[in-house]
């Protein structure tokens, strides 16, 4: 290797005369030396340009790993929810589907299982809710049923038998819940909503708990064996949480099931408010590991619950006009351990759940406050129909015309002995045509369209002259689109009360002592109320109430019992913009003052005073059992507190 180098083997230099190698070699060519130009210095927009194209860039990546992770989010959560026990997956083989665009059914089954070793397999429904949307008249409707309700028990596989309605998720879990209350009710059940009392409690707590107002002292430290669980809760509007909303929503000390099921429809209307105010899809997210326990959701169709129908149905409830939640309840129960009812009443019960009458809260209004209201349906015997075909099965204009005449319809045949079938067969909604030459037509189209569900109407003038002389001089034309089964809604009941003297008598001495020690503690005007039920007196546990609200607010609470487990209440805050007190039905001024009034249906629930800064709610029953005008009697007898 050293005699290598020497010689210079290997370099590849070049040889001098002597044949030797010169190392090292000689330059062969002058050498120059490049050098790239300076680059120009960037204007100050250009960096900014520069920048917010990077910050753009970032943000798009951010935001794709944010859309990944919230999609994998997302399908955790409905895997989460979806059935997976035998038993659920059976029942939602026997869910019914739902139709887009129609009424949905969801049936909710709030269970007790408890945890150990003598914990039921399937344990008891200790709430049974039918829960219905319904995109034609924008309206929710709840019905509830008791749990000691006797009905005949459905369960796959074994014969019927009369018990109890919460036997029936003992012994077959959801799918003996959904097929008891289908044949008890004749109505289809598109959804079930299984939640047991941990995924209850967790639920609540996510949401930050549920603003409620309270009617009256709930205490009960008994809970021994056979005891019931324990309550503490004071009267007023507060938010509650955890075992305290549990232990209110089923609570039945000393009342009964019917109470109950009243509070959990209050309950129930209360987290609808809170969910269109502040309830995310996010929120849902965050709580995947608790619903992953406690709550099961099957839908018809055995298709698992997916994002857009989860949002639509949010969005619906986010939407819905004020006053068009319906509470429908099964009258005429007797009994206590064991509750039962003439089938009629369960009858009526559906039909108003099916169909409320969405007019009510208007209607209950004027008969309180004495307007006159003119007639807004016309009678079926002077409405004329053509009922004409137009989704090509055979019999559809037959059988709707059939059902249209036993309503009282009066029927026009096409002229000429002509085929009852419109010019064209591709209507998906059945589409009601009024002759806006006759009086009161479009009305009648509007009535006929309300029968028919999702219905368009349209006036016969922008028909084609073919379908015009089908029509054969009728008022209205029907076009049977492909959305009609066979059969119209029924028409909703109209439960307008009577108008009737208001129960009330003079009485400010029942309060005013109480409120007079306790008005330097606040600093609003305190009202007395200068009127009462006529059968009404301050609670005895707890009269009158001063507590904190909310951050900032304070209330003042006055708590009446009238009959044996009924109260009511007048609430003076502050705090006036509450979550109670979004969406008013309705807003008039009395004698000067304005209130606000929030109809449950006919009855009004609450009657609001806004005055003096500051806002005095009266507050009726949970059976909503006082009337109408004794409550706006007792509103408008609230005077300012003199010194």
């Amino acid at each position: 290797m050293k005699t290598t180098l020497k010689r210079g083997m290997g370099r590849g230099a070049a040889m001098n005369g002597d044949g030797r190698a010169v190392f090292p070699p000689g330059v062969r060519t002058p050498m120059t030396r490049y050098r790239q130009p300076e680059p120009r210095r960037r204007a100050p927009w250009a960096i900014v340009r520069l920048v917010a194209l990077w910050t753009l860039l970032a943000a798009l990546i951010v935001a794709g790993g944010a859309a990944g992770a919230a999609y994998l989010k997302q399908h955790e959560f409905f895997t989460a929810v979806a059935p997976k026990t035998p038993q659920d997956k059976a029942a939602q083989k026997d869910l019914d589907v739902p139709i887009p665009g129609q009424p949905t059914n969801a049936l909710v089954i709030g269970t007790d299982k408890r945890r150990g070793p003598e914990a039921d397999v399937t344990g008891r429904s200790d709430t049974l809710m039918l829960v219905r949307a319904d995109p034609q008249t924008d309206s929710i409707s709840m019905l509830s049923f008791p749990r000691d309700l006797i009905v005949t028990v459905k369960c796959p596989g074994h014969p019927e038998y009369r018990d109890r309605i919460n036997a029936a998720f003992a012994e077959c879990g959801s799918q003996g819940s959904v097929d008891t209350v289908r044949a008890l009710t004749g109505l289809p059940i598109n959804y079930f909503v299984t939640v047991n009392f941990h995924g209850f409690l967790q639920l609540v707590d996510h949401l930050g708990g549920v603003w409620v107002d309270v009617d009256h002292r709930y205490f009960n430290n008994d809970t021994g064996p056979g005891g019931y669980s324990a309550i503490n809760l004071w009267p007023g509007y507060q938010r509650l949480k955890g075992y305290d909303a549990l232990a209110y929503v089923r609570y039945r000390h000393f009342d009964s099931d019917l109470f109950r099921v009243a509070r959990q429809q209050l309950f129930l209307k209360a987290l609808k408010a809170q969910i269109t105010s502040s309830l995310s899809f996010g929120t849902l997210l965050d709580i995947v590991d608790t619903v992953e326990k406690s709550v099961v959701i099957g839908r018809g169709g055995s298709h698992p619950l997916d994002f857009n129908t989860l949002r639509g149905y949010l969005k619906f409830a986010q939407d819905l006009p004020s006053g068009h939640i319906f509470q429908s309840r099964i009258e005429g129960l007797t009994g206590y351990a064991e509750l039962t009812t003439d089938p009629s009443n369960i009858t009526t019960a559906v039909q108003d759940f099916v169909r409320p009458d969405v007019q009510s809260p208007e209607k209950a209004r004027d008969v309180t406050l004495g307007i006159k209201r003119r007639a807004t349906n016309l009678r079926p015997a002077g409405i004329t129909v053509s009922v004409l075909n137009g989704n090509g099965v055979q019999g559809s204009a037959a059988n709707a015309a059939y059902v249209l005449g036993q309503r009282g319809y009066k029927i026009v045949l096409p002229p000429q002995g002509r085929p009852v079938n419109a010019p064209t067969q591709s209507y998906f909604n059945t589409t009601i045509f009024y002759d806006a030459s006759q009086k009161h037509a479009a009305a009648a189209g509007q009535q006929l369209a309300n029968l028919f569900g999702d219905a368009q109407t349209k006036a016969l003038s922008t028909a084609s002259p073919a379908l015009v002389q089908l029509a054969n001089g009728a008022m209205t034309t029907v076009v049977v689109g492909q959305n009609f089964h066979g059969t119209l809604a029924p028409a909703p009941v109209d439960h307008t009360p009577k108008p009737e003297p208001a129960e009330i008598v003079p009485n400010a001495a029942a309060t005013v002592g109480y409120l007079r020690s306790v008005r330097r503690r606040v600093p609003f005007t305190l009202e007395v109320p200068r009127l009462i039920e006529s059968h009404s007196e301050p609670e005895p546990l707890a009269p009158i109430r001063v507590y904190r609200l909310s951050k900032g607010h304070l209330g003042v609470r006055l708590t009446f019992q009238t009959g044996e487990n009924e109260y009511w209440g007048i609430e003076e805050t502050d705090w006036n913009d509450a979550p109670i007190l979004t969406s008013p039905s309705f807003e008039h001024r009395v004698h000067g003052r304005t209130y606000d009034f929030y109809y449950s249906g006919v009855h009004l629930h609450m009657i609001v005073l806004k005055a003096n800064g500051a806002t005095y709610w009266v507050t009726n029953t949970i059976l909503d059992s006082l009337s109408n005008e004794t409550m706006l009697a007792i509103a408008k007898g609230l005077a300012p507190l003199r010194r």
